[in-house]
């Protein structure tokens, strides 16, 4: 018995280091692939900078984003305001600035959420199959069945408005795709050679999935979750705008869009960068996205 045990010990670190040994090669050559695709190392660039300036937000921010000087209302782009003040004569530069943090801690944080859920009932759902399979799979397409922005006014209309509630919300709203994807990754690869012999030698089921699919599932799940923030960067906005996410005076580019709309014909900067702000977000998360999904395809070789 003790030597059984002794040789099981001893399978599970050739296991592990075996892993490690391919982690470190397959990971070395998408780096490298990535580093050939100019454009997504330019959008990853243009992400560094907006971690960068939500970090520091309190350093380059020329004004307080919540002080109002009603001296300067609705004022036309200066030096004093590169992009003009809103109706109580906040720095719309600074709020935007501000707004970085708000946009890019709920597109993280609302991943992880998702990621959590959705790879814990993903592997437990492909690994087992049957009944829990089917159960996981019912309850998978309950969350579909609802379209996905009025699903997140319902989740945050019964929990109320806050940043944490909102945190709850998208995670719920994004995890079935998450889900879904590692359900099918851990259905192909628990039928492989390594995991029948984890198996044969009395692994426990915990470790199967923890140390044997999931981690060969790490690029999948990095790949959803750099997708996936964007998406929940759109609906953090589009709450916002419809006055169920982020509340004022806390600086969203959201409800910045929502509050300019009525003096857009007047002062069109003042909804035109939030916007701006978004845009150049959404779209630097997704061509980078693209770029690491076609860089993690071991099917490449370039």
């Amino acid at each position: 018995m003790i030597r059984f045990f002794n040789k099981q010990k001893q399978f599970e670190q050739d296991m592990m280091e075996q892993g490690m040994q391919y982690s470190s090669g397959f990971y070395g050559d998408s780096l490298r692939r990535l580093k050939k695709n100019k454009m997504a190392m330019f959008c990853a660039g243009i992400l560094v900078l907006l971690v960068l300036v939500a970090i520091f937000a309190p350093v380059i921010a020329p004004y307080d984003p919540t002080y109002q000087d009603y001296s300067a209302v609705l004022a036309e782009p200066s030096m004093a305001h590169p992009f003009g003040t809103d109706e109580y004569g906040r720095d719309i530069l600074s709020r935007i600035i501000y707004g970085s943090r708000v946009s890019l801690s709920i597109g993280i944080v609302a991943q992880i959420v998702a990621s959590i859920v959705g790879v814990t009932l993903g592997a437990v759902a492909g690994y087992y199959g049957g009944r829990i399979d089917s159960v996981i799979s019912r309850i998978m397409e309950i969350f579909q069945a609802f379209p996905d922005l009025i699903f997140a006014m319902a989740i945050m209309t019964f929990l109320g408005k806050g940043v944490l509630n909102l945190f709850i919300a998208l995670g719920l709203l994004t995890w079935v795709r998450t889900a879904r994807m590692i359900r099918g990754s851990v259905m192909q690869l628990k039928e492989k050679e390594y995991i029948e012999a984890s198996r044969a030698c009395g692994a426990s089921t915990f470790w199967i999935i923890t140390k044997g699919l999931v981690p060969n599932c790490l690029s999948t799940i990095i790949v959803l979750v750099t997708l996936g923030i964007p998406n929940a960067i759109m609906y953090e906005a589009s709450l916002s705008f419809l006055g169920i996410g982020i509340q004022p005076p806390t600086p969203s580019w959201g409800n910045m869009i929502s509050a300019a709309q009525t003096f857009i014909s007047y002062r069109p900067v003042y909804s035109i960068m939030p916007g701006v702000a978004i845009m150049i977000t959404v779209i630097a998360f997704n061509i980078f996205g693209d770029g690491l999904r076609d860089a993690l395809d071991p099917k490449l070789k370039n």
